[in-house]
């Protein structure tokens, strides 16, 4: 290993510019703030497994607290598992429901999904989402049971950042068809935002266990049901005409989530155009009546 009083700088380094405190790491560890100033002052040493921990809770790679890497620590934080549809703070301190900055998601998560992008889940192994994440494959280990719990957080980071986009953009109609047509238009920006994301939401469900699975399926459900009932709301008003609510319902959540395996940012509509366009079509199948 490289000189331990390089690596602890490198490590005192990093938490500093991740603007994490010794207590805040250190309970990202599982030790003790003492123990890990003692490694930031180079009075105790560190083992490969600690190290891929670290880099982990760092949000950076092994190889740059070894000081063998020229990239610069990644600024991310990490994903703190929290119950799906709950009120997080990932999901509260994303701004407005029709913003999309970066996501902090933790170098080990971040790599696999873009590993089940790539390969799909069964075509991914914890060793090539290691090697992606630039750490060991113990240190995946250490913060992820298996590669089934890395697809299970980022299903539940999806349907999070769903459950609260979707029901901000409700919150802002004054009517039922235009609650609808917001709904949709969040649909649409977080399937065009956040494609990767959504492309795993859509393609891999079938690779959930059967617990997992029935527990997504009840949270997409729950976004199904809040389209619906706006449906329902502008049909019983008479500014709605399908015969079909359900129908129609079904076919615009499915006409949002096949939105990434086509969509790329760079093509010749944004996002925002996207969502703007799907919105109208939606309400268009819906029989939207003219004020």
């Amino acid at each position: 290993m490289s000189d331990p009083s390089r690596v602890a700088q490198s490590v005192r380094q990093a938490r500093l510019s991740a603007g994490l405190t010794l207590r805040e790491v250190a309970r990202r560890l599982s030790i003790s703030p003492g123990t890990l100033s003692a490694i930031e002052n180079g009075k105790t040493g560190i083992s490969v497994e600690r190290l891929d921990a670290l880099a982990i809770a760092l949000g950076t790679t092994a190889s740059h607290l070894l000081g063998s890497g020229a990239a610069r620590p990644r600024r991310v934080r990490t994903y703190r598992d929290e119950t799906p549809g709950s009120t997080t703070a990932t999901a509260h301190s994303a701004g407005h429901w029709r913003e999309f900055p970066t996501l902090p998601i933790d170098p080990v998560l971040a790599a696999a999904i873009d590993a089940f992008v790539d390969t799909g889940y069964h075509g991914a192994t914890m060793r090539s989402i290691a090697q992606r994440a630039g750490i060991s494959v113990p240190g995946v280990y250490h913060h992820y049971r298996d590669k089934q719990d890395l697809l299970v957080r980022a299903l539940d980071l999806t349907m999070d950042e769903l459950h609260w986009r979707v029901r901000a953009a409700r919150d802002e109609g004054a009517t039922a068809v235009e609650r609808v047509g917001l709904i949709v238009t969040a649909l649409a920006l977080f399937h065009t935002h956040r494609r990767a994301l959504a492309f795993i939401g859509a393609s891999e469900m079938r690779s959930l266990q059967p617990a997992n699975r029935s527990r997504i399926a009840h949270s997409r459900n729950r976004i199904q049901y809040l389209l619906d009932a706006e449906i329902d709301a502008g049909v019983a008003g008479g500014h709605l005409t399908t015969a079909h609510p359900r129908d129609a319902g079904r076919a615009i959540a499915t006409m949002c989530t096949s939105l990434p395996q086509w969509f790329r940012i760079g093509g010749p509509s944004t996002p925002e155009q996207i969502a703007d366009e799907y919105a109208d079509f939606a309400l268009d199948l819906l029989g939207r009546q003219a004020h």
